[in-house]
Formats: structure tokens, C-alpha cells, sequence
């Protein structure tokens, strides 16, 4: 069944507009509601999350005013990281969670993501169902049966206490300096606090969120900031995690990035070595990089590849009982501690390795040379088909035949934004870009 709501990652788009209204927020919750509620009896709840985009206020009410018109109570967390709603949904013994984030994109898009029962994210077929509700006759409850809702204060100190117990036992951060970057998100407070609380010198910046500056020169797309503030204050490590916290980019002291590629194959190496890294292998998308495949080969780990999108990660890691996996972009899935991407529990391993080896961050944050990535977003109008055209698809054929097996080459509409990626990899930088560029003109010529 082909979606119109359901993107990558939920629904999504900006605030106001379709399909972000309040009104098609309201269906989601009472299509959602129906959904999980199909035995009609009382004792159904949901637990709803936020980021800090002024439109969590509008959205966080009409989906309220959806669940409970189908007669289910509703907890409503207030201000907490994507993954604590993974952790909390089975947590208190809801049916579903929901958090309202648009992740890393800026303060005018904002979106909703559903997790089932055991706080994973849903299944496409399910999204499927939700939304073929949506967009169906749903059936009210009962005057009798429309449910409650309530505030649950307590929700981001319940998420401290279980990431902080992800840090190895007998280790503590005293004597680190940490400049953690919260992008004016979600976990604004409560990752400083769990820094804090595990003995760290905590630099906080992105921590004054308005409604309007979430992701706005700060976090894991814009780590600037936080390079300027290692650079400023002398500290040994930055940490940046997105809006709603669910992906990371490491800086080490000496102001240089490292990505999700980069903290999986430390990871992945580190559990290896101590045979605790689950079918010898791990799970990552398409868009890593060569050369982290490269690395985890030449040490007998083997590398399974998804779709982009953490939930794919998810879904394969729990198909093939592997504990480690997530993307590039900085989501790091660890099944051992958490449902989905959880930016600041990777983070916090990265730390613990700094603490267990007494090495700096900059020994730790490249375990492998990558090999050169291009990529070029293109943005398009949803009316339109440039893949299908007959010359991008041969000049899509043609730049697969010059690269051969010296690369390789992505092309992906993004399932969060009206963007069309084109990824080449290769060891010749020229024919890499060369390539990209035929490709991408003739992306624009159909445009």
C-alpha cells in the first residue's frame, strides 16, 4: 500500500501545514487510538513526548483530544529525548508512545513517531493501518469510556536514572572536562544532569531553548559550536546530540568530528574483543562509509546493511538477534539498553572508553581512515518523478559504469525532506565528483 502520511521516520513536515495541523494531529491520535484499542475495553494508555518546538504545544493537545476521544488515557511527558519514550512506553504499561520531534531538522518542521508496545517503532504495515484509519470512518468511544489524561513530572528523572546505568559500574568521569552540545532540544536538562551526576566538569551549551531555536547553530548537523567551545574552555570531549536527542557526533580535543561510523566500529571492536557483541556482527544503513566495512572485516565482524532510517537498523537488529548497530548520521542503537537511537547512552560509551584505556578523545574518535563520500541534496517538488526519467536513469547507468568497482554510488529521495540525496563513494576524488555532478545535472534538468 503506497503512504501519504508516513515518511522515513513517522509523519512529518512543517508546523501548521499539512499534514503538521491540528487537525490531522487529532486524527492521528483517534486513528493510532482505534488502533490500538481494538477490544474497545478500558485500561488502554499512551505516552506522549515533546521536543521544545513551539508547535509541541498545538500538536501535543490535538493528539490528546484524538486518543482520548477513542477512549485512551494519555500520559503526557513534557519535554524528554526520543528514546526516553521507547524506554518509558513498556515502561508504564502502555499500549503506545508517540513523540512529537522533527529531529535535527529546524524549529518551523516539527513531526510524530509512534512506538508499539515494547517501544520499538512501528512496522510500515502498521503505519499502514494507522494510516488507512486516518483517512477512514474511526469510531469514537463511548461518553462513558472517553479516557484521561495526566502529567507525569517525574518522566525526564525515570530517563536519567536508566541511562546512567548504562555507565560501566565502578567507572566515574571526575577529572573530564565535557562540552555537551543539546542543541536547544530535548534533552537540554537531562543530559547535563546525567553528565554531572557521573562526576564529569560539565560545559553546557544549547541548553536555552525559546520555542524557535532548537537545532539553530548548535547540535549534531551544526557541531561549530561546540568546536568553538572545546577550543574556548580546554575541554577533553564534546558530545552533540540533535533536537531530540536520539543521534550523536563526537569532537575530540583537538576539534575534530566524528561520526556514527566512527563510534560504531570503537564499539563494535571494543564488544568483539570482549565476545559480548551479539552474531558477530554489526547493523548499519546504506550511506556507511567503505571504509568502515573495511575496518570491521579485516577483524572478522561482519557488517549487515539496511535502508536508511534507524527503524530499518532496528527491525534487522531484532530479526537477526544482533545488539549493536545505527547510522552515519550519529543513531546508535544498543538493544542491551534501549529501543531505538539513544545519543547520549553512545556518548556516554565513548566516555567510558576514554576512562578505561586513559587515552585522549582524539585516540579513540578514528578508528579508520573512510574512504572519500560525496553527497549532494537536491531539493524537488513532492509532484515530482526526476528518478523515473529516462536520462537520469542513464546517467545514473553511465556514472555506475565509469566508477566500476573502484566505488559506489546512492541515489535515495529522503524520507524526512523533500530532498533527493546522491551519494558516490571513491578513492578518486575526481571521478567521484565528476560523477555527483553528472548525476545531480541531469536530477536538475528534469526539474
Amino acid at each position: 500500500m503506497a503512504r501519504k502520511l508516513f515518511g522515513t521516520d513517522g509523519v512529518r513536515g512543517q508546523a501548521n501545514s499539512y499534514p503538521m495541523t491540528a487537525d490531522m494531529a487529532l486524527k492521528l491520535g483517534a486513528a493510532a487510538g482505534r488502533y490500538f484499542r481494538r477490544d474497545m475495553e478500558r485500561g488502554h494508555r499512551v505516552v506522549i513526548g515533546k521536543d521544545t518546538r513551539l508547535s509541541g504545544y498545538m500538536l501535543e493537545n490535538a493528539l490528546t483530544a484524538g486518543f482520548t476521544s477513542t477512549g485512551m488515557d494519555v500520559l503526557l511527558l513534557g519535554p524528554v529525548p526520543t528514546p526516553a519514550v521507547g524506554l518509558l512506553t513498556p515502561s508504564m504499561r502502555a499500549d503506545v508512545g508517540v513523540m512529537i520531534s522533527a529531529s535535527h531538522n529546524p524549529a518551523s518542521d516539527n513531526g510524530i513517531k509512534f512506538f508499539g508496545p515494547e517501544g520499538f517503532k512501528l512496522s510500515d504495515e502498521a503505519e499502514a493501518e494507522i494510516e488507512a484509519l486516518v483517512f477512514g470512518d474511526i469510531q469514537p468511544a463511548q461518553a462513558g469510556n472517553i479516557g484521561r489524561a495526566r502529567r507525569i513530572d517525574d518522566g525526564r528523572f525515570r530517563y536519567v536514572e536508566r541511562v546512567k546505568g548504562t555507565f560501566p559500574q565502578g567507572l566515574s568521569l571526575e577529572g573530564l572536562k565535557v562540552v555537551i552540545d543539546c542543541a536547544n532540544g530535548a534533552a537540554y536538562r537531562a543530559a547535563p544532569e546525567v553528565l554531572w551526576e557521573l562526576g564529569a566538569e560539565v560545559v553546557a551549551i544549547g541548553v536555552s531553548p525559546d520555542g524557535f531555536n532548537i537545532n539553530e547553530n548548535v547540535g549534531s548537523t551544526k557541531p561549530q559550536a561546540a568546536i568553538a567551545k572545546i577550543k574556548e574552555t580546554g575541554a577533553d570531549v564534546a558530545l552533540c546530540l540533535d533536537g531530540d536527542a536520539d543521534r550523536i557526533v563526537i569532537i575530540d580535543e583537538a576539534g575534530q568530528v566524528a561520526d556514527g561510523d566512527q563510534i560504531m566500529a570503537l564499539l563494535a571492536a571494543r564488544w568483539a574483543d570482549e565476545n559480548r557483541l551479539k552474531g558477530g556482527a554489526l547493523v548499519s544503513t546504506v550511506m556507511s562509509n567503505l571504509g568502515l566495512e573495511r575496518f570491521l572485516g579485516g577483524r572478522g565482524i561482519g557488517l549487515h546493511r539496511t535502508a536508511v532510517g534507524d527503524r530499518y537498523v532496528v527491525e534487522a537488529m531484532r530479526a537477526g538477534g544482533y545488539n549493536l548497530g545505527g547510522e552515519q548520521s550519529g543513531h546508535i542503537v544498543m538493544s542491551d539498553h534501549a529501543t531505538t537511537g539513544d545519543g547520549l547512552m553512545a556518548g556516554l560509551q565513548f566516555l567510558a572508553e576514554m576512562v578505561r584505556q586513559n587515552k585522549p578523545a582524539s585516540a579513540l574518535a578514528r578508528s579508520f581512515d573512510p574512504v572519500p563520500q560525496m553527497l549532494e541534496n537536491l531539493r524537488f517538488s513532492p509532484d515530482k518523478a526526476p528518478l523515473e526519467a529516462a536520462s537520469v536513469k542513464a546517467a545514473i547507468a553511465e556514472a555506475e559504469a565509469r566508477l566500476g568497482q573502484a566505488g559506489r554510488i546512492l541515489i535515495r529521495k529522503s524520507g524526512t525532506e523533500p530532498l533527493i540525496r546522491v551519494m558516490a563513494e571513491a578513492e578518486d576524488e575526481g571521478l567521484m565528483a565528476a560523477v555527483v555532478g553528472d548525476i545531480a545535472a541531469a536530477i536538475r534538468a528534469e526539474l
